[in-house]
């Protein structure tokens, strides 16, 4: 009985003791050694507060501008920080040098548009989110080389181009997610580092075409999102390397032909694995390769009837998969 006391004193102890240093306004969680501030009416960061032994840290929707590595020193144990919706415009550079175990670090929803060199460096970051931020370019400098980043999410932000050089220094990424930004073209190499890339995301983005040499080198993919793009035409070579792929969306774009030969290395797509909506296709001689394939591989389409003619005036509103051999010869 008396030992039994004993330890629950000690915890008792240690629970008071850990609450009397969390932040005020937010909330600390000792088993887990989390640090949550939520919706509170922060404006710096609560560096002087936060436990020491703090391994989780979530600052969310506050009124915090700006983080130091001097901030992040006082929490020398820290794996993962996520710093959802504030206003943050400016990190100092060698921001993580404190940090030496961190892995994860979340950046979603702020006002960065400038970062300095060194920025990312000195952690042994696996997960970085800049998701929805104010980034025109990201710099090589931000990381060190070779990288133990495997998941890079740069969507929502303002990017024109592919950030190929920083790329270089990612050999283990495995997830990249460059949706909802500007990009306009990708460059023959651009991934070619990326060797263990297995999710590419470039949707919503304002691309006419991919060269053929674009993903010649991401043979691990299994997930691609082209969709909400502006292409127009596509290479007939350009899946000859994934044959891994499980889900291809092509939709909402400007697609009247597909090549022939286009689609067949896709052989692991999965059941209603390709999406091809929303394209204004043209059912004229040059729409017989889809057609084929449509009919043979309708299990691996996402809605295969909602695969439309845009064209002919005859056609219109028919799906591809409806036509007839006769009415094929017609077109062509």
């Amino acid at each position: 009985m008396k030992s039994w006391c004993f330890f629950a004193f000690l915890w008792s102890a240690y629970f008071f003791c850990s609450s009397l240093s969390c932040p005020e306004l937010c909330q600390c969680y000792p088993r887990r050694v989390e640090v949550v501030c939520n919706e509170v009416p922060l404006t710096d960061y609560p560096s002087e507060s936060l436990p020491k032994d703090t391994t989780l840290l979530t600052i969310q929707f506050t009124n915090i501008s700006s983080i130091s590595e001097r901030h992040l020193n006082a929490t020398p144990l820290l794996e993962g920080l996520h710093l959802y919706s504030n206003h943050l415009q400016n990190l100092s550079s060698h921001l993580l040098r404190g940090v030496p175990r961190l892995n994860t670090l979340d950046l979603t929803g702020n006002k960065m548009s400038d970062l300095p060199a060194d920025v990312f460096s000195h952690a042994p970051l696996r997960n970085l989110v800049l998701k929805n931020n104010l980034i025109e370019k990201a710099e090589a400098d931000w990381l060190p080389e070779n990288s133990s980043l495997s998941w890079l999410d740069f969507s929502g932000n303002h990017l024109t181009e592919v950030p190929t050089a920083l790329l270089k220094k990612l050999p283990h990424l495995d997830n990249l997610d460059l949706s909802n930004n500007r990009l306009k073209k990708i460059s023959a190499n651009s991934l070619d580092p990326l060797t263990k890339l297995e999710r590419l995301n470039l949707q919503n983005n304002k691309l006419e075409t991919l060269h053929e040499f674009t993903l010649q080198a991401t043979r691990n993919l299994t997930y691609l999102f082209l969709s909400r793009n502006k292409l127009n035409k596509l290479p007939q070579n350009l899946f000859q390397e994934l044959t891994q792929l499980k889900l291809l969306s092509l939709d909402d774009n400007q697609l009247s032909h597909i090549p022939a030969g286009l689609l067949d290395p896709l052989q692991s797509l999965d059941e209603e694995g390709l999406d091809l909506s929303n394209n204004p296709w043209l059912c004229d001689g040059k729409v017989e390769y889809l057609w084929r394939w449509l009919t043979k591989n309708k299990d691996k389409v996402f809605l295969p009837d909602t695969v439309i003619c845009a064209k002919p005036e005859s056609l219109v509103g028919r799906s591809v998969i409806s036509l007839t051999e006769s009415e094929l010869d017609l077109q062509s």
